[in-house]
């Protein structure tokens, strides 16, 4: 017997049952879109309107907020975080959380450099080395976190205080180990820029490779007689998507263009919203965070999605302190210990994802550290003390949560869970 319910009378499978709204065009999917927001979905929506709202004020205080120069180094700097803060929306999915990632990082990045001008390896090897400790740090979180339960905000609060203190050991009496200038490590994270005709051809292939996974989902669906909403707004919406990439390069290219850092970091946003929203894995992981008995009676294997994640959340953290220090041409006694963390963690609660685990996207890494990004760099633009930065940030995140914690209501309220 098929699976697959063939359409009746033209009319798709899954809006047979009269009980469902057929929404159809685009005042369906307007419709469709008011009924989410009023049912709690609201997806990226506050934090776009939010990011607007920064831009305005800080446009308003100084035209220079928005000059090219400034946004291409507001990415750049952002990238590193990013990276770290996309490993904390995986444990937030799960519902845990890992307050270590910046000391994981400064100690990663001080392992490479040790490595790498004390020792005198090849720089490959070093990021290898720097690499593979985030990983292990995460397998040993995961067998403290599913072997002997120890829950993951005491092992990650222990976590911070160690690699702190590693951080520390391993620099010795150095106390800043400079990286050199020459080095592929700091030539690309510091000094790489994409050229302009590659720019222009990256952002196209982009546009195009969206418009034909969304073909290509329409024609599944139809071949397998679903609905398959408008293709007037799949048109739209990618049109205007690619206008806006192809304007934004084009004004960043007036200063340096995009930045090698930054394209790694959207590189890896893209490829782990894939992973989560394409593959068993990725379902996987929405379902232990959603309801974990659950999963575990419907045959997933929880301890492995548990593994998987810790092991990738850290080795982002490191990989993420790689990048900074290549940035930053050096690591010192500071790297990873200052706000590192906190913003990590607030960037991914601020782009959307949900402190109650199953919610939440690969692009809430992105949405956040760029919110944050903003705050900062507006901030120092307009001359303003770094202990209001702090209460702001704080203030941000308070709201985002608020958010977050109004919608949960909603959505329950509503029936989506």
């Amino acid at each position: 017997m098929s699976e697959v319910k063939e359409a009746v009378n033209g009319v798709p499978a899954d809006l047979l049952d009269e009980r469902l709204i057929r929404d159809e065009g685009l005042k369906g999917y307007v419709h469709v879109f008011w009924n989410r927001l009023r049912g709690g979905e609201l997806g990226s929506l506050p934090v776009v309107i939010g990011l607007i709202a920064i831009c305005a004020v800080f446009y308003a205080q100084d035209p220079r907020f928005l000059s090219s120069y400034t946004l291409v180094s507001m990415t750049q700097f952002a990238a590193p975080v990013g990276i770290i803060a996309l490993g904390i929306v995986l444990v937030l999915l799960l519902g845990e959380i890992d307050l270590s990632v910046g000391s994981v990082s400064g100690f990663g990045a001080a392992c490479m450099a040790v490595f790498v001008v004390d020792q005198g390896h090849a720089m490959l090897l070093g990021l290898l080395a720097g690499i593979a400790v985030g990983a292990a740090i995460g397998v040993v979180y995961a067998v403290l976190y599913i072997k002997l339960g120890v829950p993951s905000f005491v092992f990650s609060l222990a976590g911070l205080l160690a690699f702190q203190g590693g951080l520390l050991y391993v620099l010795g009496s150095h106390g800043t180990i400079n990286l050199p200038s020459d080095s592929g490590l700091v030539q690309f994270a510091k000094f790489g820029f994409v050229p302009d005709a590659l720019s222009y051809v990256i952002v196209s292939a982009l546009v195009l490779a969206s418009l034909g996974a969304q073909l290509l989902g329409r024609g599944r669906r139809t071949k397998a007689g679903l609905s398959t909403g408008s293709l007037g707004v799949v048109l739209v919406r990618t049109g205007l998507l690619g206008a806006g990439l192809l304007w934004l390069t084009s004004y960043l290219n007036i200063d340096r263009g995009w930045s090698y850092v930054w394209v790694l970091f959207a590189a890896l946003v893209v490829v782990f919203d894939l992973l989560l929203r394409k593959t068993s894995w990725g379902r996987h992981l929405f379902a232990v965070g959603g309801n974990e008995e659950a999963a575990r009676r419907s045959g997933i294997r929880v301890g492995r999605t548990y593994l998987s994640v810790f092991v990738l959340c850290s080795t982002l953290a490191a990989f993420g302190g790689l990048m900074s220090a290549g940035l930053l041409t050096s690591v010192s006694q500071s790297s990873g210990t200052t706000d590192t963390n906190l913003t990590a963690i607030a960037a991914a609660v601020i782009g959307g994802t949900s402190l109650f685990g199953g919610r939440g996207s690969a692009y809430a890494a992105m949405l956040g550290i760029i919110v944050l990004q903003a705050i900062q760099t507006g901030l120092n633009i307009v001359n303003v003390d770094s202990s209001v930065r702090f209460m702001v940030t704080g203030g941000v995140l308070l709201l985002a949560v608020a958010i977050d914690s109004v919608s949960r209501r909603a959505r329950a309220s509503s029936g989506r869970g």
